[in-house]
């Protein structure tokens, strides 16, 4: 037994495990720590623990678009983090139409609804392209091949929208219903933060019931087990790839709008550490996973806002919330050793091996 375990068992793995170990002893005992020291009201918490949320809620969702891709594709689709900020961008353009017109404030569910319209026809427009134009005459090339092209389009859409709407950056007009707070006891919520919770959650729930409970999801879920199999069966692939993109833009057209309604501005380069993160989300829930996107953006949104305060204030850190960006990229180094197929993994794993 010892002697299968020392062959199985490199150096490489102890070094790993026991920097895992030091990390998590540093976790708690930082955790420890600042709860002792008392430095944070229960209020603070709450307020932490809502904006990991919100935030959550929005990492989620463009989560959403890696996960489905992936799970139809077999491919990370890095070209998604400009998806969203190219809908999120557009927006701001409208929204400030509006606010000029005079509309902003005096039909604001009208002037929502038109933006929210306006990133997601502009966020699915630009994924059904990409897959269209750069994804499709690859289908069956190296995955190396899709990988490397993905990354190409990201820099090229970045550079297209830097052309078109300029390096600067544009701000997003508040709107004043969403402005002051809603309080639930000796919960304070932000209105911004709330939009943004119930607009993931509904925007989440759609999409599953779509995947689950519709003819298009039932071929979807086909074709992600097996293309050749669901094409002799009648179901017409390129449509399905296609639709799948057109699911993953709306969603990132979404997200760019309760992200703005977050941080009202907008810029080209606004979707590469959104995208990152949500592609941490994605990989922390279970990759190919709905739900399991879903729930790796909210933790992970969580562990930013919170953890930071929580794991390294109490070790003495100054400033530990400008080491929350290595909070997430440190999970996401975790994940993929220890438990690369997530928190809920992935559905038919084994049949896609």
């Amino acid at each position: 037994m010892l002697r299968m375990w020392r062959q199985r068992v490199t150096l490489t793995d102890l070094v790993i495990w026991g920097l895992g170990i030091l990390i998590l002893v540093g976790v708690v005992w930082g955790s420890i720590q600042t709860l002792r020291l008392g430095k944070y009201t229960l209020a603070i918490w709450y307020d932490l623990i809502i904006t990991g949320l919100a935030l959550g809620g929005v990492y989620a969702l463009i989560a959403l678009g890696y996960t489905l891709v992936y799970g139809i594709l077999r491919m990370i689709n890095f070209a998604h983090s400009e998806i969203f900020m190219s809908g999120a961008f557009t927006a701001t353009f409208a929204a400030d139409a509006l606010y000029q017109a005079g509309w902003w404030n005096s039909y604001p569910v009208l002037s929502l609804l038109i933006v929210l319209l306006v990133a997601a026809t502009v966020s699915a427009t630009i994924a059904f392209s990409v897959e269209r134009i750069a994804y499709r005459p690859l289908r069956y090339a190296p995955r190396l091949v899709p990988l490397i092209t993905a990354i190409g389009t990201s820099f090229f859409l970045q550079y297209t929208f830097r052309g078109l709407y300029g390096s600067g950056q544009k701000g997003y007009p508040d709107m004043d219903i969403f402005q002051g707070a809603i309080v639930f006891g000796d919960v304070r919520i932000l209105k911004t933060q709330l939009v943004a919770i119930v607009g993931a959650v509904i925007m989440m729930v759609i999409l599953f019931s779509i995947v689950q409970y519709t003819k298009i999801g039932k071929a979807m879920r086909s074709v992600s087990e097996d293309k050749e199999t669901a094409a002799l069966m009648g179901i017409d692939v390129d449509r399905i790839i296609s639709t799948t993109f057109l699911l993953g833009g709306i969603s990132a057209g979404v997200a760019g709008i309760l992200f703005l309604i977050l941080f009202p501005v907008a810029h080209f380069f606004m979707g590469f550490v959104p995208g990152l993160k949500a592609f941490t989300s994605a990989v922390l829930g279970g990759i190919g996973n709905v739900p399991g996107a879903f729930l790796g953006g909210v933790l992970l949104g969580l562990l930013e806002s919170v953890g930071p305060s929580l794991f390294l204030d109490g070790l003495g850190i100054p400033a530990p919330y400008q080491l929350k960006d290595a909070i997430a990229f440190t999970i996401l180094v975790f994940i993929l050793i220890f438990r690369p197929t997530g928190i809920l993994g992935e559905r038919m794993a084994q049949t896609k091996l």
